[in-house]
């Protein structure tokens, strides 16, 4: 959920802006939307952005459908990148079929009069040079490509009732002990707690991470690594608020670590898998949190053009309405504009939703589905406000990102009741004009809320729910905060689900009751012959660093099914069977 709300980025209000003119084929950028650059206008980084938008290759009008491939990827979020780029590495010939005009999805830019904003949030995991989780590390070198990064001091500075104020240091030692200072009688508990993350952190990152799905990579992990193996074993059924509850006592700090894991899956830490949430309220420490010189948009454009330079191609405008089958076996894709291209396999990067109710036309949903649609129910959307702020109502001091709970713990989960705010320009100062601060603010809602109004009463209501979280981050935060303001653009559910293809404006699953930890999240396979997934619908979840897994996992499977790796066909049917049998209990 690994930060569904951190770090799987939101879309913005009319996520329109690079002027590319047509869709394009190949290689999205000759200059990356990079550089440091200073406070005034951005310098090389604005100036990459500009040549990176106005470079096309070629139209896809110009293209005929057809070509035979090694896999189709359909849509270019970071899951998909990843999936498309390690099995371009690999040898295979990869088609991405992106209905926008740059990559990215959810993990794009826009700019708009000097700003330039991520469409999500800036939060970002597996961006560090050490370990086995530093994924997006991984994805990048594995097609030949590096970003400069800057370090983040820190993670998120909580707000919360009581008074509460937490500050997640880059340093684990501070961290703990400042936590231990707001709770000296459970410093014992805190520290099992933690200590048992680490634990699970450790394990996961001492592994070669490869599908789960594939016998062979299992066996041999296993017989290198046992007792890291079973480590993760025990904990997969396992939740984050269980284990907190085993070791600790304190109302409000089992409440904070409720926030630590929202911020994480956006649902509490009784719902949260223990693995998950490891993962990043370790790595945050480990690796740390580091963003990408010049927006995170940077990064799928980094891996478009590492895609191109292994062979392989991408295509925007290029929007997929059906996977073809034939035989029962997924085939190839057709797009709006009625072209076909053909693969010997089919990854789609949509929600599980958008996957089987809109790409996939079968008469009956496969067992498979109904078991996870019976599992988990969508999660809520977001509202999501980008300002463009005057520098003068921030303090020097400013930390990055901070979430905002004031008064009462209940409303932890409500639609509004939380409050996420990421300003990259306390990093990256180039991202906006010089004397000016970039705000990515982000609430929970829910699609209901915003169906069958007119577009008057659509915008009067956007404009007027924006204005209620200004005015709590001014009273909370930033006195002044309204006025300081020269750019401001809302984006709702809705936006989410018009530009960014995502159903009901969802970001992932979310557990209808407890769930039984990671056993009942699908894994990239389908009951489809040739079509996977791959993203936040999938094992392990929402997040970067999550559809990054999601994305290597994919392509190490795809890359077996076709023969670029080594697969045991007898040991498929067991495990393959063996996960099955254990999702249905779960």
């Amino acid at each position: 959920m690994p930060l569904l709300l951190l770090a799987a980025a939101r879309p913005c209000a009319r996520l329109l802006a690079p002027s590319a003119a047509g869709a394009v084929v190949g290689r999205p950028s000759t200059a990356r939307p990079l550089g440091r650059g200073t406070r005034r206008g951005a310098g090389a980084a604005a100036a990459a952005a500009v040549a990176a938008e106005k470079t096309v290759v070629k139209a896809e009008e110009e293209e005929e459908g057809g070509g035979e491939y090694d896999a189709i990827v359909v849509g270019s979020g970071i899951g998909g990148m990843v999936a498309a780029t390690q099995l371009a590495a690999k040898g295979a010939r990869v088609l991405v079929l992106e209905k926008y005009v740059i990559p990215g999805g959810s993990s794009g830019y826009y700019r708009r009069d000097g700003f330039t904003f991520d469409v999500g949030s800036s939060v970002m995991f597996g961006f560090s040079d050490k370990g086995n989780l530093n994924l997006i590390t991984q994805a990048l070198e594995a097609v030949g490509h590096k970003m400069e990064v800057i370090p983040d001091p820190s993670t998120v500075h909580f707000h919360l009732p009581g008074d509460l104020s937490v500050l997640v240091h880059r340093e684990y030692d501070d961290f703990v002990t400042e936590l231990v200072n707001k709770f000296p009688h459970e410093k014992e508990g805190i520290l099992k707690f933690y200590g048992t993350c680490w634990k699970i952190f450790n394990s996961l990152n001492s592994l070669e991470l490869k599908s789960l799905e594939e016998p062979l990579y299992l066996f041999g992990q296993f017989f290198q690594k046992p007792l890291e193996c079973l480590t993760l074993a025990y904990y997969l059924p396992q939740n984050a608020g269980d284990i907190a509850r085993k070791f600790i006592k304190d109302q409000q700090l089992l409440s904070f670590i409720d926030a630590e894991c929202f911020i994480v899956s956006t649902v509490n830490a009784l719902q949260t898998p223990m693995i998950n949430a490891s993962m990043v309220l370790c790595d945050r420490h480990f690796g740390g949190i580091n963003y990408p010189v010049g927006g995170v948009g940077g990064i799928a454009m980094s891996l478009a053009d590492g895609l191109v330079d292994k062979g392989s191609e991408i295509r925007y405008k290029a929007n997929v309405t059906n996977v073809i089958l034939e035989n029962g076996k997924a085939v190839g894709v057709r797009l709006s504009n009625g072209k076909e291209f053909f693969a010997k396999t089919v990854i789609s990067n949509a929600t599980r939703w958008d996957t089987f109710g809109k790409l996939l036309k079968v008469e009956e949903l496969p067992e498979e589905e109904k078991n996870f649609q019976k599992n988990y129910v969508k999660a809520p959307s977001f509202l999501s406000i980008h300002m463009g702020v005057k520098a003068s109502v921030l303090p020097a001091d400013t930390d990055c990102h901070h979430f905002v709970l004031e008064d009462d713990w209940a409303n932890l989960e409500k639609p509004y009741g939380s409050i996420f705010l990421s300003i990259p320009t306390v990093l990256d100062p180039s991202l906006a004009p010089e004397g000016h601060h970039i705000l990515h603010i982000f609430t929970t809602a829910g699609i209901e809320d915003w169906e069958d109004l007119s577009r008057k009463d659509y915008e009067k209501k956007k404009e007027f729910v924006a204005t209620e979280i200004i005015k709590r981050l001014e009273k909370k935060l930033f006195p002044g905060l309204q006025d300081s303001i020269v750019l401001k653009e809302v984006g709702s559910p809705k936006t989410h689900r018009r530009f960014l293809a995502r159903n009901d404006g969802t970001y992932g699953p979310m557990p209808r009751g407890k769930p039984k930890g990671l056993l009942a999240m699908p894994f990239n396979t389908t009951s489809i012959d040739g079509l996977y997934c791959v993203g936040d619908s999938c094992f392990p979840g929402q997040g970067v660093i999550a559809v990054a897994f999601s994305g290597i996992m994919c392509a190490h499977r795809v890359a077996a099914d076709i023969g670029l790796e080594q697969r045991s066909p007898v040991l498929d049917a067991g495990l393959l069977g063996l996960l099955r049998w254990l999702r249905t209990l779960a």
